[in-house]
């Protein structure tokens, strides 16, 4: 599920609140471990975001 998300998530990189969404949504489905090293994925990843990001893994903390 994690692969998924990932490739999800680059397909829609180019629009921030569909990026979002499908990060939120992925949050949801994505257990524990998964979701720690989705973070870091993420931070890495997409650096134009870095802020959202931190914000939407917070709520998940």
């Amino acid at each position: 599920m994690l692969d998924l998300t990932k490739s999800v998530l680059e397909k829609v990189r180019f629009d921030k609140g569909l990026f979002l969404k499908e990060l939120y949504k992925s949050l949801n489905w994505l257990k524990r471990p998964e979701i720690i090293a989705l973070k870091a994925w993420c931070l890495a990843t997409f650096t134009e975001y870095q802020s959202e990001i931190q914000e939407a893994f917070k709520a998940f903390s």
